[in-house]
C-alpha cells in the first residue's frame, strides 16, 4: 500500500548561516553603530536584543530576507511579544517551528476526510502519515495539503510505492 510522511522540518545550519549574515550587517550598518544589538540562537528559540523597538523591527527585517534567501519558510516563524529588560534594553523572542503539533495534525486529517480522499491518516509522533490505495489518490492529497494554509511550513518524504 503505497504511503507518504508529512513532516515539518528547519535546516538548522542554514538558519545558523542567515543569523552570521545578520550579525554582520548589523555591525556594518549605519544606524546600528555603537549601538548594543545582538542576534542569537538557543535551541529552537532566536533572542534579539536591541536599544528600540524600531532597532527590533529593523534586525527582524535583516533576518527574514536571510532566511528566505537560505529557503527557510518564514511561517516556521513564532513571533513572541516585545519585552523590557533591564538596561535599557527590548527583547523579542522567536520561536522556529518544528514537528507537526497534534491538533494540526487533526486539521489536516479533517481537511483530508472533507475532500473525500481514499486516504487514510495517522498521527506519528511529530509527523504524519498517509497510505491509499493508488499513487493518484496521494499525489492528489498532497496537491490538497499543499493548497491549504496550516501555519507552517511542510515537507512530504518517504513516498513508498
Amino acid at each position: 500500500m503505497p504511503s507518504f510522511d508529512v513532516v515539518s522540518e528547519i535546516d538548522l545550519q542554514e538558519v545558523d548561516n542567515a543569523l552570521n549574515t545578520t550579525r554582520k550587517e548589523i555591525g556594518t550598518r549605519y544606524d546600528f553603530k555603537g549601538s548594543k544589538a545582538s542576534i542569537e540562537r538557543k535551541d529552537h528559540e532566536l533572542i534579539l536584543l536591541a536599544e528600540d523597538e524600531y532597532k527590533l523591527g529593523q534586525m527582524l527585517d535583516l533576518l527574514a530576507a536571510r532566511l528566505v534567501r537560505r529557503g527557510v519558510d518564514l511561517k516556521a516563524l513564532d513571533y513572541g511579544a516585545v519585552e523590557t529588560v533591564g538596561g535599557g534594553l527590548e527583547r523579542q523572542v522567536v520561536r522556529l517551528k518544528a514537528g507537526i503539533a497534534a491538533e494540526v495534525g487533526k486539521r489536516m486529517i479533517k481537511h483530508l476526510k472533507d475532500g473525500k480522499f481514499k486516504a487514510q491518516a495517522s498521527i506519528q509522533g511529530e509527523q504524519l502519515r498517509v497510505s491509499g490505495k493508488s499513487r493518484d489518490e496521494l499525489q492528489a492529497a498532497i496537491a490538497a495539503l499543499r493548497a491549504e494554509d496550516f501555519g507552517q511550513p511542510l515537507q512530504f518524504t518517504n513516498f513508498r510505492d
